[in-house]
């Protein structure tokens, strides 16, 4: 089964990912992770990608496509996805159906969390503190909600259309989201 998990920044997308993965024994795909393990690695890549965050910005299309077409292709993972924060835009959206198809998978489950702006910056400011994540200020914070909103209207609009599309409350506890993804994967 693969599943695509999206919401904005601090929607729960990681949390809800580890435990489809434990659940249901997948790999999880998140382009957060990708991208921190290429800043670790101190790279050009790595680099541009600081930058870009520091500025509130989403990472190329380009470089994010190229790091998930590596692991989509990897047969040990083939209908074992859960992609965590991916797509973040139509070409990236489009750009996965072509990978997939070519790799002989489809998505299975679409799921969006939706959470309003103000318990996202609370969310994202205790996670500050817990995480110590970098790109978790305020200001940083609150660039990175209004960007994805903009830029994800499109992906929320292609993929609602979909059959296999789910909303949830992302604002409710975390129990209670997992319950309600439950209800999905064991339809």
């Amino acid at each position: 089964m693969n599943i695509i998990l999206f919401g904005p920044p601090g929607a729960g997308k990681g949390t809800q990912s580890k435990y489809l993965v434990n659940k249901l024994k997948s790999f999880q795909i998140s382009t957060g992770d990708l991208l921190r393990e290429e800043i670790k690695k101190n790279s050009d890549i790595g680099k541009a990608i600081t930058n870009d965050m520091k500025n509130g910005k989403f990472i190329s299309d380009d470089i994010v496509n190229k790091l998930i077409e590596k692991l989509i292709s990897d047969p040990q993972k083939k209908n074992k996805l859960i992609f965590d924060g991916y797509p973040r835009s139509l070409s990236q959206a489009k750009n996965l159906e072509v990978i997939l198809k070519n790799s002989n998978q489809n998505i299975d489950l679409i799921i969006f969390l939706n959470v309003d702006k103000e318990t996202i910056l609370k969310r994202l400011e205790k996670r500050k503190i817990t995480e110590n994540r970098s790109d978790d200020d305020t200001d940083t914070i609150v660039r990175r909600y209004e960007k994805y909103m903009e830029t994800t209207q499109p992906v929320l609009n292609f993929y609602s259309k979909n059959p296999n599309f789910k909303e949830i409350d992302g604002g409710l506890e975390i129990e209670e989201i997992t319950r309600k993804i439950d209800v999905f994967i064991n339809v």
